[in-house]
């Protein structure tokens, strides 16, 4: 398991310090709960009620305008799909016009008795348009005082937006009509201009129309594919003109014997030596044959063979001659052929051009006569089908639910309009309390009074603790002077300095009841313990005894009484009491003096602890007066209740007098909320003493026999009863 971060312990203790602050402040939070409770009570009991009534319709976009064309978005006239559709129905439901048409069907200034402006304005108001999510239905709500003007009103609301919107789409379906009306004279004209442009041109150029893909222009007797023949006879002639060009220049360069192997490749009529070169290479074969054989060049069969060979040589040259003069001749021929081709193709190129422009003129006339024919078509089919709608009924708008009269009011919501109140103080109640924590300079904390008085804090006394000698030593209350009693010793630097004056800021913090308490303590533990009420101006200490206050420290003070005659011994085992006595007029006066003084001095010598109640030490000052004299000042202050500030001056001025403080008593701590101090009283219980221990023994050690005998020697001789 890791310990607790730095950053860990620090969150803990705010969110401690933040709920501590809501435990101390829970009246101030409970008080302001209450009153915004209250006040969201009274608002919500005097707020008009209103009764709500709805009525929810269907509405569908209107029907498209007109689409003449084919292929166009027939929605185009209007897009269902845009996201301003319903907000723009919504703004016509709440339109002047569709208001004022609910104003006059529901006769509102009579049944109101109020201006139609004034109508107008409140039905602005009331009237309350929204859409179903993820549907075409839209709710029309009306709020109003009255139940039954609520239900008439929605009903006529949504009927009056239904007959606004349908005067509004038959006022744009007749405007688009009539505009398609108008288009399709326009278009009969234009088609009939068409018409006449084409035959025009059909007669202009003698052309003769059979049918949509097929016509015929009379131009003599060559037709449209003249040019074209023309063209290709020229092509040929040409080619012919190349190839004997090519074998003539073949024959020129070769030499005899070449020629002779060239031209018998070649595919001629009246080629005689395609036919004759083979035999000549078969016999020549046949004439090597023999002379291999061995017969010489006289035999007669090498002579007759030789001699065939001759005439074969001689007809073969004579022939390749003959080839030449031919190839020449046709040479010539195909030149004068090609110059006849090339005229005709010049002549026929002009006339075909000229015929193309002219059925080019024919073709985009008739297609524009055409195309002007079929839109003329299509409107007339558009205008017929939009007559026949116009007279049939369209429901864009559909009622699904009619209002009906609402038997609760909706306005105002208690339950929400209460719990907000709840929430709402509650939070303002959170806010005061954690501001007036913020503004309070008052001491809270044990380091609050270290921190600025730089003295320890003997004791935290808790809230609502009685006298200790009318409840007994047994309570657990009792612990917390123990402790006080315990650090008075300790904190002590002289044992002899034994006379202690309790003093606060102001009144009221319990100064008078701690000295008490710590007297019966400190008496209980076997301190012979003597109290002086020394506040001559509200004297209390004489009540918690009911002692008479007649005679004591004033009379001892301006009179010859002695020391015995003032002090008085209480019901209380080793506790004994001087009185303030009658109330002097000068009372810081008397305490300012040398008696004064004295009596100190004697008493301290008398008793083991000297305690001295004063006045409040910033209002008079009489307690400055008693810090000087006495050995030690304890500083009783008020928890949560006097402010820093004044706790210093409270510590400046026993300091300014030569006093010395032993340390603060942090009184009236409620720890049932101020949880960081009940560990200070959280074992008084426990450590208290069973009842049968007190049966057995008293509390405390037994008086120290020097004690007991300052304690005789302090009434000896008094004959002042005891209490």
């Amino acid at each position: 398991m890791q310990p607790n971060t730095p950053q860990q312990s620090e969150a803990t203790l705010h969110a401690f310090d933040y709920w501590q602050v809501i435990k101390n402040r829970y009246g101030v939070i409970l008080i302001t709960l209450l009153l915004v409770f209250m006040t969201a009570s009274v608002i919500t009991y005097v707020i008009p009620k209103r009764y709500e009534s709805y009525t929810k319709i269907e509405v569908k976009p209107r029907v498209p305008m007109m689409t003449v064309f084919r292929g166009m978005d027939e929605s185009s006239g209007y897009n269902r799909s845009t996201t301003n559709f319903f907000n723009t129905e919504f703004e016509k439901i709440k339109s002047r016009n569709a208001l004022m048409k609910v104003c006059d069907t529901l006769d509102l200034t009579t049944r109101w008795g109020i201006d139609r402006e004034i109508i107008y304005q409140i039905l602005s108001g009331i009237v309350r348009t929204d859409n179903i999510r993820g549907t075409d239905l839209i709710t029309i709500t009306v709020r109003h005082a009255d139940k039954e003007d609520a239900k008439d009103i929605a009903a006529e609301v949504a009927h009056a937006y239904k007959d606004y919107r349908s005067e509004v789409e038959n006022k744009e379906g007749e405007r688009a009509l009539l505009e398609l009306k108008k288009a399709v004279r326009t278009q009969e004209d234009t088609v009939e201009e068409r018409r006449k442009v084409l035959a025009n041109i059909v007669r202009s150029k003698g052309i003769i129309y059979y049918g949509p893909d097929s016509y015929y222009q009379r131009t003599g007797m060559e037709d449209d594919n003249g040019a074209k023949s023309a063209l290709d006879t020229f092509n040929q002639l040409e080619t012919e003109k190349m190839q004997l060009e090519s074998m003539i220049q073949s024959l020129l360069k070769y030499s005899a014997d070449q020629l002779m192997v060239y031209a018998s490749g070649l595919q001629l009529p009246d080629n005689v030596i395609q036919t004759l070169y083979p035999k000549y290479l078969e016999q020549k074969t046949q004439f090597e044959g023999l002379k291999r054989q061995g017969l010489g060049l006289q035999h007669p069969t090498m002579l007759a063979s030789a001699q065939v060979l001759e005439s074969m040589k001689k007809q073969l040259d004579e022939g390749v001659v003959s080839l030449r003069d031919t190839l020449q001749a046709k040479l010539e021929l195909a030149e004068a052929r090609y110059k006849r081709a090339l005229t005709s193709k010049n002549e026929k190129r002009t006339d075909a051009i000229k015929r193309g422009l002219d059925a080019q003129d024919y073709v985009d006339a008739k297609r524009d006569f055409e195309s002007e024919q079929e839109m003329l078509q299509q409107m007339k089919l558009k205008l017929i089908a939009e007559e026949i709608a116009k007279k049939m009924p369209d429901e864009s708008i559909i009622v699904h639910d009619d209002p009906v009269v609402s038997q609760y009011p909706v306005v105002p919501n208690v339950n929400l309009n209460l719990i907000l109140g709840a929430v709402v103080g509650l939070i303002f109640g959170l806010a005061i309390a954690f501001f007036l924590e913020y503004i309070d300079t008052s001491v809270k904390t044990l380091e609050d009074v270290e921190r600025y008085l730089q003295v320890p804090v003997l004791a935290v006394i808790p809230k609502d603790i009685g006298i200790l000698h009318k409840h007994g030593s047994a309570s657990p209350d009792a612990e917390a002077y123990r402790i006080l009693r315990t650090n008075i010793e300790f904190n002590r630097k002289n044992p002899e300095d034994n006379s202690i004056t309790v003093v606060s800021g102001g009144a009221g913090e319990g100064k008078s009841t701690t000295l008490v308490n710590l007297a019966y303590v400190c008496a209980q533990g076997g301190y012979t313990t003597l109290m002086i009420d020394a506040d001559l101006r509200r004297p209390r200490l004489h009540t918690f005894f009911d002692i008479n206050n007649s005679v004591g420290l004033s009379n001892y003070l301006t009179t010859e009484l002695m020391l015995e005659d003032v002090i008085l011994q209480t019901p209380v085992d080793n506790l004994y009491f001087m009185p303030s006595g009658i109330l002097p007029a000068d009372a810081a006066g008397i305490l300012n003096s040398r008696r004064m003084s004295d009596l100190i001095l004697d008493v301290k010598h008398r008793f083991d602890l000297v305690l001295v109640d004063s006045p409040p030490i910033l209002g008079v000052s009489d307690a400055s007066v008693l810090a000087s004299e006495v050995d030690l000042t304890m500083i009783v202050v008020q928890h949560r209740k006097l402010p820093r500030n004044m706790l210093l001056r409270v510590k400046q001025a026993v300091e300014n007098v030569g006093g010395t403080v032993i340390g603060v008593v942090l009184n009236n701590v409620d720890v049932r909320s101020d949880s960081q101090y009940q560990y200070y009283t959280s074992y008084y219980t426990y450590y208290a003493p069973a009842e049968s221990q007190l049966a057995s023994q008293p509390y405390g050690t037994a008086p120290k026999p020097q004690a007991a005998s300052k304690a005789q020697s302090a009434v000896r001789g008094s004959d002042t009863e005891l209490y």
